[in-house]
């Protein structure tokens, strides 16, 4: 690991990691190129394949099109209503099964099942649970007196029924990095705090949240990523639509109506571009924040 780097052992790396490499570029950066590529189409013929104009003629379009900006807007509702609550209620769950002995291991996979459980099933399941007669959530509304909310067709709550079911399917992933990160820090640092006469609240605070940042920047990253990309279960819950009124109509299920519904690929391509700069951005204000307020 100490040796100087010579061309016959960078040439040697180069060589194991070829297919992996190959893998990268023709399924990951190959297809970036061409979207970008796409996204300036003006004029294209997709029978023929071929370009006969080029131009920003998709990117004005979006961006006088209603149905994106409501797009961007319930986009950026589903990541405030997603991240930030997963992320409480992650680190809350975690915090109580690192303290359960007994039974851990089986605590822990059943938190995890749903992250490794098909959507579709998920989504099935939830649209069982928001029915608006004989669902679970509407009994246990009505047991405080509440009538009964079309959670799946009334566009006033679309968006937090979508809400609530991510945020209980991606609850067990993010449980288990914070379990990793809790029981990565060293008994000792509580030890001398109770010592000290720290209360309970003051080593969470003063301990346990600082020392897990790391682990809540990796969590709060990848939630924002997967956030913004959110489109399974948007389809799978509202069957194949954007939700009742398109109100949880998101940018990704705006790129797949432009793309496979209504064969405008350049539009699509465009769209992506934009969603593609706006986790960039976001991922970059949050590495950012990590690197001035989160210490390793």
């Amino acid at each position: 690991m100490t040796e100087k780097a010579t061309l016959k052992s960078t040439f040697k790396a180069l060589i194991y990691m070829a297919p992996m490499l190959t893998i990268i570029m023709t399924f990951n950066i190959y297809p970036i190129f061409r979207s970008f590529m796409m996204s300036f189409y003006t004029d294209y013929n997709f029978f023929q394949n071929t370009v006969n104009s080029y131009g920003l003629d998709n990117f004005i379009t979006i961006f006088n099109d209603a149905q994106f900006w409501l797009a961007i807007r319930n986009t950026f509702i589903f990541v405030l209503g997603v991240v930030p609550t997963s992320i409480v209620l992650s680190l809350g769950i975690a915090l109580m099964l690192n303290k359960i002995k007994f039974l851990s291991s089986f605590f822990r996979s059943i938190f995890f099942l749903p992250f490794v459980t098909s959507t579709v099933a998920i989504s099935i399941v939830w649209s069982w649970i928001y029915h608006g007669r004989f669902g679970l959530m509407n009994y246990f509304l009505g047991q405080f007196g509440i009538d009964p909310v079309a959670f799946i067709t009334d566009p006033d709550y679309a968006m937090l029924a979508l809400v609530i079911m991510s945020v209980w399917r991606g609850l067990g992933f993010n449980i288990i990095l914070f379990l990793v990160g809790l029981n990565n820090i060293d008994e000792n640092y509580y030890s001398a705090a109770k010592i000290d006469g720290a209360r309970e609240m003051g080593r969470f605070f003063n301990i346990t949240v600082p020392l897990l940042g790391p682990t809540t920047f990796l969590v709060s990253v990848m939630g924002v990523i997967n956030s913004f990309k959110v489109f399974d279960e948007v389809y799978a819950l509202f069957q194949s639509r954007p939700g009742p009124a398109r109100s949880a109509l998101t940018v990704v299920y705006y790129i797949f109506q432009k793309f496979y519904e209504e064969n405008q690929f350049g539009i699509a391509a465009a769209a992506g571009i934009v969603l593609f700069l706006i986790i960039l951005v976001f991922t970059l204000i949050q590495m950012a924040f990590n690197k001035r307020f989160v210490h390793y």
